[in-house]
């Protein structure tokens, strides 16, 4: 079986690295001069800094797995203990996150009105039907001012969106699993912890995770940096494809590289590419399905770096912080890289990494580095208290940043699948269809895997 994997994106890399490690006779194109997609780690002048996503929770058992097989898994590095300290801006001023139900009620996040809203919880009216944004579940459990500052703040670190578009049931399952099961979700997460208690152990060797955020020791760059080494020859950079048709039971994939333009013929195509490029290549075969690829909207992103010379900043506390829309500042959260992850700075300099635009804001990611460095040290500065110049600045801007799960993604999933049955031999996998984050891409690849090689 011949597979050919469009698309060099960390989907890509792990899905090509799995089909060639089971003997597969797989190439990977890639039309980047790099692969890795939007994880990008760069190192200058004592900072190692990311231009994408910044790290991952670890407790997906298949990217410890991909590691160990990598010869990478002892490069995980978790986070300071510190940064389970997290923070909210609400209110003018930052305010700790509170990590348990006891502490809540003890915090000032919110008013005790709200407080004794989220106690009523346990009685919440059963879901209304069809496809509930959000913004309408959070308000339907835990009430409005809980959902303007938790719930907000909760999927903008995620997602970077307007929870008022965002679908329950698509961004957050296991929360929809949960009300479908108990209705209250307080009484459901009592019900579940119990049930975790009293579950069997995982089989053995199942790799362990220790649930805590976590990277490499160089960076996510490591993880892409191994993965383009097992693949050797298998992966072609600077090879872009631009047609895609089907030629008996086959395809043939139409790809320009090195100044010339070649047919490449496959068994089984695999499209691991942001879903508008996919939508571009499919249009050819079939248009309806390429309109619901390119009806996925993406948040746009921009991540400014700060860093400051040691001695000129105190060390910030914790992990960082995330601004609710309500409050209407200009950044959507400030990560404290260098107390969560110190080996990431030398000499006792300090990192911060702003996030800026998402769905609410895109207008920002428009700015040009300079207006967004200057955008980010004044927030810092109200924010924060921030008020010594940085030696370091870096701004990536990601004009198509976060894949948005907005009301009807389910459906548009359905209506894409049904689509592909007719494409014998075509699939998607990718950070567009069934999560956003590092560890599903990584795990929905490795699904694919086992669905080719079965």
């Amino acid at each position: 079986m011949r597979v050919v994997v469009v698309g060099g994106g960390i989907s890509g890399l792990v899905l090509a690295q799995g089909l060639h490690a089971r003997g597969t006779d797989v190439t990977l194109l890639e039309a980047a001069a790099r692969p890795g997609g939007n994880i990008q780690t760069h190192r200058r002048d004592g900072f190692i800094t990311e231009a994408g996503p910044n790290s991952f929770l670890d407790r997906e058992p298949t990217l410890r797995a991909l590691a160990a097989r990598l010869g990478i898994e002892e490069r995980i590095r978790t986070a300071d203990p510190a940064a389970k300290r997290r923070y909210l801006y609400t209110g003018g001023r930052l305010r700790a996150l509170p990590q348990s139900p006891p502490a809540l009620l003890r915090s000032d996040v919110l008013p005790w009105s709200a407080k004794l809203r989220m106690l009523g919880e346990p009685l919440t009216p059963p879901a209304p039907g069809g496809d509930e944004s959000l913004a309408d579940f959070g308000r339907r459990h835990v009430g409005r001012a809980a959902t303007r500052v938790l719930v907000d703040a909760m999927q903008t670190g995620i997602y970077a969106g307007d929870m008022e578009s965002l679908s329950v049931a698509a961004c957050f399952p296991q929360v929809a699993a949960l009300e479908k099961r108990h209705r209250s979700l307080l009484v459901g997460m009592v019900r579940a912890r119990k049930e975790k208690r009293a579950a069997p152990p995982p089989p053995e060797g199942t790799p362990s995770t220790t649930g805590a955020v976590a990277s490499f020791d160089g960076g996510l760059g490591v993880l892409v940096d191994a993965l383009a080494q097992a693949l050797g020859p298998v992966l072609h950079t600077g090879a872009r494809v631009v047609g895609l048709r089907r030629e008996g039971p086959g395809w043939r994939v139409t790809v320009e590289e090195a100044g010339r333009r070649e047919e490449r013929e496959a068994d089984r195509v695999v499209l691991a590419v942001p879903a508008h490029t996919a939508a571009e290549l499919v249009r050819p075969l079939d248009a309806p399905l390429a309109d619901r690829l390119a009806g996925i909207v993406y948040a746009p992103m921009a991540v400014v770096h700060l860093g400051f010379a040691p001695g000129t900043v105190p060390p910030p506390d914790g992990f960082g912080f995330l601004v609710p829309a309500a409050e209407r500042r200009r950044v959507l959260g400030v990560i404290h890289v260098s107390s969560t992850f110190p080996w990431r700075t030398e000499g006792g300099r300090i990192l911060y990494t702003c996030l800026i635009g998402g769905a609410t804001r895109p207008d920002l990611v428009e700015l040009d580095e300079a207006a967004l460095v200057t955008l980010a040290k004044e927030e810092l500065r109200l924010m924060a208290g921030v008020t010594a110049e940085p030696v370091f600045t870096e701004a990536v801007r990601w004009k198509r940043g976060i894949p948005q799960y907005n009301r009807g993604h389910l459906e548009r999933l359905a209506a894409i699948d049904a689509a592909l049955a007719h494409l014998p031999g075509l699939s998607l996998t990718g950070n567009a269809y069934r999560g956003v984050g590092l560890t599903d891409c990584v795990r929905d690849a490795t699904a694919r895997v086992d669905a080719l090689t079965r």
